[in-house]
């Protein structure tokens, strides 16, 4: 039975002498940190993106409202260019496939389109019936030629769902035209429908044409609360009086009418960080001003049937508080296993210094040998000292050393005496 201790010892003793691939891992980490710091550095440097944004109809306000977006998102350094198309099941299309980055689109639109994501919702639009004179309610449309917009567009599924609740079918009650904007205005009076849907902010420009022009009225549906039971994309809203003309008034009071939400869509794929900034401009003061309607920011999560766009939360965690309790809860448990990995490595870190045995013997007795060595020398010392300190202590035991002369006349003057004294004793 192989004894996974043991083998687990050798492999760590194999990795702490081999320092080849000490400095191998240590490079390798060098590399992994520089690279990651070049990358924050990248992240410092401001960039620029090019995105498209469909409003639909060149007549429309989701038009103008583009046109504005554009006009101001390049102090955030992006590019927005404009494209027309024939209206927002066109420009849905276009998103999906990925040929168009963003567009404005009306609610209560099929959401099979799986590369579309939701990025904000904006003001609901106003649902328009204007009606030539002698109607004056929806029965009244019975027998006659409505235009529902192009066939692409969103008005035409929109204004189909409120009329068939209305009683009123397609080809049995009334005839369907699908002339543009643009057409309705080149049109002959004589030949224009009797009844014209359009979805827009008010004022909208094709709205006040066809009745200061054409002499077309407008008129109210009584039932929005009911249809936003129904219909999960109805706003109940309503039209000022005497919002398109004074004399005659147009309408003559406020007016009850259909609201339909408009959302700003994106493909999946386009850059989070440049939804972020078209987001960041379209709820910018100068775009609001400009537009002359208010951009509820607070609004912008309402539903639109597509899934959150990456961008659109990149946008919500800048607009975060930079410190939360969970984001210090994070700091805490981060702080901890910082703690726990360091203090691995330091024991890590000692026990790689540590020589092995066979090693620490040779350095053992060498040390022991330096030992001796010392010891002698101090022995020798020692003896050194006892020898030249005994004549010093007999001489200062001596009688006679206290009175030894202290001067060289002093010692002449004593030997001149005791050779005078040897003198007499020798006559003697």
């Amino acid at each position: 039975m192989i004894d996974v201790e043991k083998y687990a010892n050798d492999l760590v003793e194999r990795f702490r002498r081999n320092r080849t691939l000490q400095k191998k891992i240590a490079f390798g980490l060098l590399i992994v940190l520089l690279g990651l710091a070049g990358k924050f550095v990248f992240e410092l440097f401001p960039r620029h993106y090019n995105v498209s944004l469909s409003g639909g109809s060149l007549l429309g306000n989701r038009h103008q409202l583009a046109k504005i977006l554009s006009e101001e998102a390049g102090q955030q350094n992006v590019s927005i260019r404009v494209v027309p198309t024939l209206g927002a099941l066109d420009a849905l299309e276009l998103v999906d496939e990925g040929k168009l980055d963003l567009a404005f689109i009306q609610s209560g639109l099929d959401t099979n389109f799986p590369n579309v994501a939701h990025v904000a919702t904006i003001a609901p639009e106003l649902i328009h019936f204007l009606v030539k004179p002698g109607i004056k309610s929806i029965k009244d449309i019975r027998g006659k030629v409505v235009n529902m917009g192009e066939v692409s567009g969103g008005t035409r599924i929109l204004a189909k769902q409120i009329l068939d609740l209305s009683g009123l079918e397609l080809g049995v009650d009334y005839v369907e035209t699908n002339h543009s904007d643009l057409d309705l205005i080149e049109m002959r009076p004589n030949r224009l429908p009797d009844v014209i849907v359009l979805i827009s902010y008010t004022p909208s420009d094709v709205a006040e044409f066809l009745v200061k022009e054409r002499g077309y009225d407008l008129i109210e549906m009584p039932f929005p609360p009911s249809l936003a039971i129904r219909l999960g994309w109805v706003a109940d809203s309503k039209i000022l009086g005497y919002m398109y003309s004074i004399v005659p008034p147009v309408p003559s009071q406020d007016i009850q009418v259909v609201g339909v939400n408009l959302h700003l869509v994106a493909n999946k794929h386009t850059d989070p960080r440049a939804i972020s900034k078209v987001i960041e401009t379209l709820y910018s003061p100068r775009v609001a001003s400009r537009f002359n309607h208010p951009l509820v920011e607070s609004n912008m999560l309402l539903t639109s049937g597509y899934p959150i766009s990456e961008g659109t939360e990149l946008y919500l965690s800048r607009k975060a508080p930079l410190i939360t309790d969970a984001m210090i809860d994070k700091i805490k448990a981060l702080v901890g296993l910082i703690m726990t990995i360091g203090s691995m490595g330091l024991v890590l870190l000692k026990w790689l210094q540590i020589e092995p045995e066979h090693e620490q013997k040779p350095q053992a007795a060498d040390e022991s040998a330096i030992q001796g060595s010392d010891t002698e020398n101090k022995n020798d010392n020692h003896a050194v000292q006892s020898v030249s300190a005994a004549p010093e202590a007999s001489s200062k035991d001596t009688p006679d050393a206290k009175d030894k002369p202290k001067d060289k006349s002093d010692v002449l003057d004593s030997l001149g005496k005791i050779s005078g004294h040897i003198r007499t004793l020798g006559s003697d």
